[in-house]
């Protein structure tokens, strides 16, 4: 976590400002981040960053023109290029917790800056700054598979959502707010325009069961979409888990006819089967964008990987992701083998 005075300079940051502008990461924890900032302030504008390509760069420079914003706030997201912060003339604040990269222009917030084993995520530390939407803070850092530290609060306020749930594995695969962290995972996910209507939806969302219980009709609309959207991902997890083997890898690829469910997939699959390497891929253009989860350190064990293959990859301790050639995911899933033997 950062101490006390980055979180304090963070909401100095946010309080002057008064048309902000946040990128954010279409994950439960950008989302949440972003989400957490906008109801604080109650001004500014969001754009989602999909995961299929999650950094800043030129290409959204024109969002700059569109909002004019006076300020730009990106979360959780691992990639922002010098393109994109030496072309725009207002304040740039980063608040990630991947490998931190040195960027120009921009003000960087990252825990791993100090302490590189330090996985806080960027929903924790924005819950630090604005201390209200307790619930949204919850669904991003259990999202990001990492324990809150307000838990007990949470629980006390909160107790059928959680159970006797402490795990963050078990919170979100055995517990009523794990559905809810799904819900917030799959609607951002599709054609941008409906990413965009969800996000604004959920900025006026007040209580959990307004989407849990379908209470209101924008809670009705958010779980609607996301019990859709959650056929193709359960018929995805059934074949995946149909694969299955002694190997001490599970690997699993599936089309790009299909929508982006790899970091899904990969966690539900991991807490399913521990012991195993898990990798899912989607496979478009050449390419097989993947997720990788093991209960050792990955990152080692995927820069080892990737000599030798055309491929990229990066990410947390235990949670990676990657892409390779097509061509080569062979040779690539064969030296993963070699690794964990």
């Amino acid at each position: 976590m950062l101490d006390d005075k980055d979180i304090q300079k963070i909401k100095n940051e946010l309080d002057n400002c008064k048309n902000p502008l946040f990128f954010f990461h279409d994950d439960p924890d950008g989302l949440c981040s972003f989400l957490l900032f906008y109801r604080y302030k109650g001004e500014g504008n969001g754009v989602v960053v999909k995961r299929s390509t999650p950094q800043v760069d030129d290409k959204f420079l024109h969002k700059i023109e569109e909002y004019n914003p006076d300020k730009i706030f990106i979360l959780d997201l691992a990639v922002v290029d010098e393109n994109f912060t030496t072309n725009v003339n207002v304040p740039v604040v980063w608040i990630d917790h991947h490998t931190p990269l040195k960027v120009r222009n921009v003000k960087r917030f990252n825990p791993k800056i100090k302490d590189k084993t330090d996985g806080t995520p960027v929903t924790a530390i924005c819950y630090e700054v604005v201390k209200r939407d307790m619930w949204i803070a919850f669904v991003g850092t259990v999202g990001d598979w990492f324990f809150p530290s307000f838990y007990d609060k949470f629980k006390e306020k909160y107790p059928d959502l959680v159970g006797d749930e402490t795990d963050p594995g078990k919170i979100l695969f055995k517990s009523k707010i794990g559905k809810l962290i799904k819900v917030f995972s799959f609607i951002l996910k599709g054609k941008t325009q409906d990413a965009n209507k969800c996000y604004k939806i959920l900025t006026r969302i007040e209580d959990p069961y307004e989407i849990l219980d379908k209470r209101t009709a924008p809670g009705k609309y958010l779980m609607k979409k996301y019990e859709k959207i959650n056929e193709e991902y359960d018929s995805l997890l059934r074949d995946a888990s149909n694969k299955v083997s002694k190997e001490d890898l599970l690997v699993y690829t599936y089309a790009a006819n299909h929508m982006s469910f790899t970091g899904d997939l990969a966690n539900e699959l991991f807490f399913r089967f521990p012991t195993k390497l898990i990798i899912v891929g989607r496979e478009k253009s050449g390419q097989i964008k993947m997720s990788l989860r093991f209960k050792k350190p990955l990152l080692k064990i995927l820069k080892k990987a990737l000599e030798e293959v055309d491929g990229k990859g990066g990410g947390h301790e235990y949670a990676c992701g990657a892409s390779v050639k097509t061509e080569d995911f062979g040779k690539f899933t064969e030296n993963l083998k070699k690794q964990i033997k």
